[in-house]
């Protein structure tokens, strides 16, 4: 058994222990998915953007219990179909796991704007899987927790017919020594209430350190359509974590 240790955005580093020949198997598979565990059990469910629902019928992670909502890039491999009148899609043996950070859209109020920040980041990729908006970014750091939101400034008017959101990092005065990874995933279900349409239009504006000016990025949320397996963001399993992020 080979020791791997990988960081896990939001929580504390985890420390894993997975099988080698397992998870270098050409039947393993990567994906980014939502757990779906009400009870918290070791065994659990996990649905993958283009709804199809995974049971975890064996797990080398005996103790890992994730939260119900949590999104994960999860290492698995595929043991067989399951029956017709089951619920789910198919029975899988989960390798390896990380946790993505997972949060809501953060409507800010003015006197929040500070502690929102609204430092530089870099954006890697950006892209809306089921009924989330996922990003993937490096960050300068060193040994201080950063935060991640995704606000709506209901202060600022747009004449577009969009809606328009802000990707906000806030270094919190860390030391810009290392280049760091992260990723996270914001829940968009709460945009649906009050839609006139299955879908809606989003801009959302980043700060990068590329551009001078603020840039954005224009995408469309379509309700309850699951992403087609063609244009699911294929990941590979994260070797390092990030640094502390909230």
């Amino acid at each position: 058994m080979k020791k791997l240790i990988f960081g896990i955005l939001l929580l504390p580093l985890l420390t894993a222990c997975i099988d080698n020949d397992s998870s270098s198997s050409d039947n393993n598979q990567i994906d980014i998915a939502t757990v779906e565990n009400p009870t918290q059990s070791s065994l659990f469910y996990f649905r993958l953007d283009n709804g199809d629902l995974m049971w975890t019928s064996t797990s080398d992670l005996s103790n890992y219990r994730p939260k119900d909502g949590q999104r994960i890039i999860a290492n698995y491999t595929i043991l067989s179909k399951a029956s017709k009148d089951s619920s789910y899609n198919q029975n899988v043996r989960l390798n390896d796991v990380y946790e993505v950070l997972t949060k809501n859209i953060f409507n800010i109020k003015p006197q929040q704007q500070d502690s929102i920040g609204n430092d530089q980041i870099g954006i890697k990729s950006m892209w809306i899987g089921s009924d989330y908006l996922n990003v993937e970014f490096v960050y300068s750091g060193y040994n201080k927790t950063h935060f991640i939101n995704l606000v709506s400034d209901n202060t600022k008017t747009y004449s577009d017919n969009k809606i328009h959101l802000e990707f906000r990092h806030n270094a919190n005065d860390d030391s810009p020594s290392s280049s760091l990874w992260g990723m996270v995933s914001f829940n968009l279900k709460s945009l649906q209430a009050g839609a006139a349409t299955d879908s809606i239009h989003l801009v959302i504006h980043t700060r990068e350190y590329t551009t001078p000016a603020d840039n954005s990025y224009s995408l469309t949320y379509k309700f309850k359509a699951q992403s087609s397996a063609s244009s699911v963001k294929k990941l590979s399993f994260p070797t390092i974590g990030a640094n502390n992020i909230h």
